[in-house]
C-alpha cells in the first residue's frame, strides 16, 4: 500500500544501503555534532512509505504480497519494525566494534526472521508452476521477518566486513562499504569533516 502523504522517509540522508541497513538508517542526527536525532519512522503512513520505497528489496514474489489489496500498518506493525530496528542497531555496532552481540537483540532477530519462512506449491491452475506460500498471513509481519532474515545473511555473510559506522562526528549511521575507497555515509558527513578540520588548521595556523 503506497503512501501519496508527505513523510520523513522521503527525505532520509542515505538510501540505498542494504536492507537492514536502511531500517537502521531511519534513525539519524540532522545537523551534525549539534544537531537533534530525528526518527523516519515515527507514525504508521511512515512505515507504510518505507515498505513501499524498499518494496523491490524484497523479492518480487513476497513484493507482489505487498501489494495486495492490504490495510494499511497499525500500531502493532509499527512497533515491531522499530523493535528490529533497535535490534539491528546493536547487531551493527557489535559487528563494526568486534564485539558480542547483545543477547536481546539476538533474540528479537532470531523470532522475527521465523516469520519469514516460506515454501512452494504447484499451482493447481497451471502445470509446472510454483507458488510460494508463508505460515504467516500478514504480509507486513512476513515483511518484517525478511529484514530480520537478510540482516542474518548480512551480518554473517561475506559483506560483514564491509559494514561501517560512519566516523564523521554527531553521525549515527551506517553504510557498506562498497566501493573500497568509501569513507563516509554521504558526500555530506564527508564535507563537514574537510570543512572542519580546515577550521581546524586555520586556527592552530593563526
Amino acid at each position: 500500500m503506497d503512501s501519496p502523504v508527505d513523510s520523513p522517509v522521503d527525505r532520509l540522508p542515505l538510501s540505498g544501503e542494504p536492507l537492514p541497513l536502511d531500517l537502521v538508517n531511519t534513525t539519524f542526527i540532522k545537523g551534525g555534532v549539534r544537531g537533534r536525532l530525528l526518527d523516519a519512522l515515527g507514525q504508521t503512513r511512515d512505515l507504510d512509505r518505507w515498505l513501499a520505497l524498499h518494496r523491490e528489496g524484497f523479492g518480487a514474489e513476497l513484493a507482489r504480497f505487498l501489494t495486495a489489496d492490504r490495510p494499511p500498518a497499525g500500531e502493532a506493525h509499527l512497533a515491531r519494525f522499530v523493535e528490529l530496528r533497535h535490534a539491528l542497531r546493536g547487531l551493527a555496532g557489535a559487528r563494526t566494534r568486534r564485539r558480542t552481540p547483545e543477547a536481546r537483540d539476538v533474540q528479537v532477530i532470531n523470532t522475527a526472521t521465523r516469520l519469514a519462512a516460506r515454501w512452494s506449491e504447484l499451482d493447481a491452475g497451471s502445470a509446472f508452476a510454483a507458488v510460494p506460500r508463508w505460515p504467516e498471513p500478514d504480509p507486513l509481519l512476513v515483511a518484517l521477518g525478511e529484514v530480520a532474515a537478510q540482516g542474518v545473511r548480512l551480518f554473517t555473510g561475506e559483506d560483514a566486513e564491509k559494514v561501517r559506522a560512519c566516523p564523521a562526528p554527531g553521525c549515527v549511521l551506517y553504510f557498506l562499504k562498497v566501493p573500497a575507497r568509501r569513507e563516509w555515509c554521504t558526500a555530506t558527513c564527508g564535507n563537514r569533516v574537510r570543512v572542519a578540520r580546515h577550521s581546524r588548521r586555520a586556527r592552530e595556523g593563526g
